[in-house]
Formats: C-alpha cells, sequence, structure tokens
C-alpha cells in the first residue's frame, strides 16, 4: 500500500499556475507533498497557492521564468533554504505559441520565424533548463524525480503546429538522454520520465477543439475518430500517471515517455 506513498515530498512545478500545473498540484497536495508553483504570473500564483493552502500548508508560490537560469538558480537556493531538499521536478511549463501555429489560410511558409522560435524556446529549453538547475539538487540528494511534459505531437505529424511539435520531439530526446546520464552518475534511484498527454480541451486549444456554440470542430472530429476511446481526455487523468512514476511503485522505470490519450498513439485510424 505505500508503493504510491509521496507524502512529505518536496514537489516544484513549473507553470504550476497553469491548467495542467495546477491540476497536478492539487493531486499533490491530496498526497501531502511540499509543494513549490513556479509561474510568471503573480496573481495566478497568489490564486492558486490559496487554493492549495486549503488542502495542505506546506505550499510555496514564485514567480520566475524558466528560461532565465539567473532566476531559476536564486529559486532553487530560496527551495533548499525553506525546505532542505528537492525530490521531484514537474516541467509543466509550456503550450503552443498563437503565431507559431498555422490558420487554415496559411501555408508553412507564412509562419513567423520568431513565433517559432518562442515555441520552441518555451517548450524545449523551458524543461532543459529548470532540469539543470533544479536536477543537480535533486542527484546530489541521490534520489528523486523529474516528470516532463511531451505530446502526441511526438509520435506522428499533426497540422499546424510545427514549433510545438519539434519542441516536443526534442523533449522526448531529453527525457532519455537525461536518464540515462544521472542514473549512471548518480545511481538507480535519480529517475527521469515523460508523460505524452492525448487530446484534452484547455484555454490554449479550445478554439481549435470546439466551436462557438460548444460543438466539435472538424479537428475535433478527426482527433475522436483516431482515438480508440472515443472521448478527450480529462486533465485529472494525468495526475495518476505522475504520481506513479514518482513513487517507488515505478523505481525501475526510467526514459521512458508514456503516452496518456485513450489509446490515440496506438490506433492507425484503420
Amino acid at each position: 500500500m505505500n508503493l504510491f506513498d509521496l507524502s512529505g515530498k518536496v514537489v516544484i512545478i513549473t507553470g504550476g499556475a497553469g491548467v495542467i500545473g495546477s491540476t497536478l498540484a492539487r493531486s499533490l497536495a491530496e498526497a501531502k507533498c511540499k509543494l513549490v508553483i513556479l509561474n510568471r504570473d503573480q496573481t495566478k500564483i497568489d490564486q492558486r497557492v490559496a487554493e492549495l493552502k486549503k488542502i495542505t500548508p506546506d505550499v510555496m508560490g514564485r514567480v520566475c521564468d524558466v528560461l532565465n537560469v539567473k532566476e531559476l538558480e536564486e529559486t532553487n537556493k530560496l527551495i533548499l533554504d525553506e525546505f532542505g531538499r528537492i525530490d521531484i521536478l514537474i516541467n509543466a511549463a509550456g503550450g503552443n505559441i498563437p503565431g507559431a501555429t498555422q490558420s487554415h489560410d496559411q501555408q508553412i511558409f507564412d509562419l513567423k520565424i520568431e513565433a517559432i522560435d518562442q515555441a520552441m524556446d518555451l517548450n524545449l529549453k523551458g524543461t532543459v533548463y529548470p532540469s539543470l538547475v533544479f536536477g543537480r539538487s535533486i542527484a546530489e540528494n541521490g534520489s528523486g524525480s523529474i516528470i516532463n511534459i511531451s505530446s502526441m505531437a511526438t509520435y506522428s505529424a499533426i497540422t499546424r503546429v510545427l514549433g510545438y511539435s519539434i519542441a516536443k520531439s526534442g523533449v522526448n530526446t531529453f527525457t532519455r538522454w537525461m536518464a540515462c546520464e544521472l542514473a549512471r552518475k548518480y545511481g538507480d534511484k535519480v529517475r527521469v520520465n515523460a508523460i505524452a498527454p492525448g487530446f484534452f480541451i484547455g484555454d490554449q486549444n479550445r478554439e481549435l477543439l470546439l466551436n462557438p456554440d460548444g460543438s466539435l470542430t472538424d479537428r475535433s472530429k478527426k482527433v475522436i475518430n483516431k482515438t480508440p476511446m472515443g472521448r478527450f481526455g480529462e486533465i485529472r487523468e494525468l495526475a495518476g500517471a505522475v504520481q506513479f512514476l514518482c513513487s517507488d511503485s515505478a523505481s525501475f522505470i526510467t526514459g521512458v515517455v508514456l503516452p496518456v490519450d485513450g489509446g490515440f498513439s496506438a490506433f492507425s485510424g484503420v
């Protein structure tokens, strides 16, 4: 019964005020973890911290840009001063950039290079930089987990999201590379894995997946047709996979990218 126990673990969640990050934070608060919520928006942080403190008193919120190494290092020191250690890092900061998403009337050559760069920076470097800063503290403890967020866009080409797809494919490679590096240099109790969410309706993709009247767009219908379970996922359905990968029940699992997708990645569509 204790295989899934995470009580007392110190968990950092980048993008912790976002949809995925805040959902995972609530689940881990209920699992009696000590939480550090990082985000770029102080108002959103304050709101999330207030919500989480209704579940557990051990919550810290801090404004931090995942692309600013100096801020990450300062935050790392503050967390160690407050909690004494870091056990788990969840890299939930990310998402698509509007200018890096093709509209129906655009060709790939119409995309803005600057927007593609922003999407790649946020989703790839925004995973690598925190992993290098906070991951050092985890590794020096001799145990702990890093969880990255991948995407269905890494399994096969998904139209319209070039920069995001490239970045998340890089996250997969980084996950495997970092997992091997840490296990070989710091021992088998330091693990790095990722989850690859299927299709969930959130703030960033709502207009792509739902019409103003709430009905499915043509894109959504294609998604549902290729998802054997025949529905979109609910964000809370990511929480169990993350808790499993962070727990002792996954003690011999590192370097994997786990789909949480209702079968989307397994189905050919035929």
